[in-house]
């Protein structure tokens, strides 16, 4: 047999794409020749010298022949070193070591001695091979408790090129990997709590509702009022992930390669802190080569803290325009246009000036009205349109600092939070989703709203992006209250978690 094929697969965003991997051998002239077309990086070019020494090593020769492997479909661009062992099966499925392999798809790197190491993106793979119907997926070991996580599809760890052959000719000896999908929940025992957290009682209620919306939050307050931490106990009144949604966030990360060892499922939402010297393509997404997922795709289904909003490049906040509008990041590149999912919540924290003390009763600001307004300047007035509640953390008094009475803990407001999203999931979306079509409806007001509504754009001139932030905020607020409809207190209330950015930007 001169003539082979097999199975592998391309990431392309999250998603991954079915690749016939083709081998002919035939005789070689004054020298063996080893051609690799169908649109292939340099990672897959250089498989050539991996797959010699695999085969060689592994005491299975390597022929004497010219060989030439097609990665078909040819307009897919093939990244990475995961062609290794399909390429390597089918060269041996051409020599007759091995037999067909049409119930199998293939991926994993190979090392010179043959052994296999753990590729990118193994739980989107098998995702792709069960969509296509292919029953069986070969994988490193590594990689079997993600892909496991598939439904669909009997997934095989394997951990040399040895093991490999010998499966697939005696296939009944090898029982499918099992996936472990533990409790998809915020591991709460281990966050830390809001009761830890001295006064605050208005920036707390505001992430209560921001957690239960799933909206954004801008924090403004000089240092050591309690921002950050604040926003690092967010973690401990989230909702439990749904699975789809653990589904989800478990993709990105694995296509990113930042999957812990041995994790099959993303239990806890993601929590992302990127420090505000991160670049474009480290907090968007892309880079050179094969384009990755940015920061704000690793915090799909959790949260995005971004501290001392002002100090990070004005440009690279300008490009959170549209994650934060449509939950998803594209990337246009020269081989074409990748789309990765980025439905997160943004929490923002910041100063209200360089020096940290412009408004405090307690400490003189240093600043010039210029060099606040420069300041402030670096937060736009669309990306602030883009974010629902705008609160301010003031200092903490020392009584309550002191104070001996404990708030709320993490548990008895994730509660309320629960309660909440669980009446949003019978609408189908959260309430920061909700589409124009059905606001009105949803977020209908009697006569009392509607004068409060109407003075609040009025008095604060918002944009008709702001207007709706407004009633899915006020929505939220009803839910938590456990109320129908959308009350003039509910929309109160949300309007003021909207005064910082005229307080300060106007």
């Amino acid at each position: 047999m001169a003539l082979f094929r097999t199975y592998s697969a391309a990431i392309h965003g999250i998603d991954a794409h079915v690749i016939d991997v083709e081998v002919d051998m035939y005789p070689a002239g004054t020298s063996r020749d080893f051609v690799t077309v169908g649109m292939p990086d340099a990672a897959v070019k250089e498989s050539r010298e991996r797959i010699k020494s695999a085969l060689l090593n592994s005491g299975f020769g390597y022929p004497s022949k010219s060989v030439t492997i097609n990665l078909a479909p040819a307009n897919v661009r093939k990244e990475g070193a995961g062609f290794d062992l399909p390429m390597a099966t089918a060269i041996l499925g051409a020599m007759g070591t091995v037999g067909r392999t049409d119930d199998y798809m293939l991926v994993g790197e190979l090392s010179l001695d043959g052994s296999l190491r753990p590729v990118r993106g193994a739980l989107s793979i098998a995702v792709c091979a069960a969509r296509r119907g292919i029953p069986n997926l070969l994988v490193p070991e590594d990689n079997a408790a993600e892909a496991a996580v598939a439904e669909g599809i009997r997934v095989f760890g394997l951990r040399h090129l040895s093991q490999v052959v010998q499966f697939l000719n005696e296939p009944s000896g090898y029982a499918p990997a099992t996936a472990v999908l533990p409790k998809v929940e915020t591991d709460s025992a281990t966050a830390a709590d809001f009761r830890d957290v001295r006064g605050q009682t208005m920036a707390k209620r505001a992430l209560e509702v921001a957690a239960a919306g799933s909206h954004n939050v801008l924090m403004i307050g000089p240092p050591g009022s309690g921002k950050t931490m604040l926003a690092k106990r967010l973690a401990g009144i989230l909702p439990k992930m749904t699975f789809r949604e653990a589904l989800e966030a478990t993709q990105v990360h694995g296509v990113a390669g930042v999957l812990p060892p041995g994790v099959g499922l993303l239990r806890a939402r993601p929590f992302r802190a990127p420090h505000h010297t991160i670049s474009d393509a480290g907090l968007i997404g892309g880079g050179s080569g094969s384009a990755r997922p940015g920061e704000v795709s690793l915090s799909h289904q959790g949260v995005l803290f971004l501290d001392e909003l002002p100090e990070f490049p004005r440009g690279v906040l300008e490009q959170l325009r549209q994650p934060l509008e449509e939950g998803t990041v594209t990337l246009a590149r020269s081989h074409g246009t990748l789309t990765f999912p980025a439905r997160f919540m943004m929490i923002g924290a910041m100063n209200p000036c360089p020096c940290g003390f412009y408004g405090d009763n307690t400490r003189e600001c240093r600043c010039t009205p210029g060099i606040i307004q420069r300041y402030l300047a670096k937060v736009s007035g669309p990306l602030l349109d883009r974010i629902d509640l705008h609160i301010e953390v003031p200092a903490v008094p020392y009584k309550e600092l002191r104070g001996k009475t404990d708030g709320q803990s993490s548990a008895e407001i994730q509660e309320r939070v629960e309660q909440a999203r669980e009446t949003q999931r019978s609408r189908g979306f959260y309430n920061s989703q909700i589409p124009p079509s059905q606001l009105r409806s949803l977020c209908a007001l009697d006569e009392s709203g509607e004068r409060t509504l109407e003075m609040a754009i009025r008095r604060m001139n918002l944009s008709a992006r702001a207007h709706d932030r407004l009633l899915r905020v006020a929505r939220t607020i009803a839910d938590l209250d456990h109320a129908a409809h959308v009350a003039a207190k509910h929309l109160a209330e949300a309007v003021q978690f909207r005064n910082l950015d005229r307080n300060y930007w106007s």
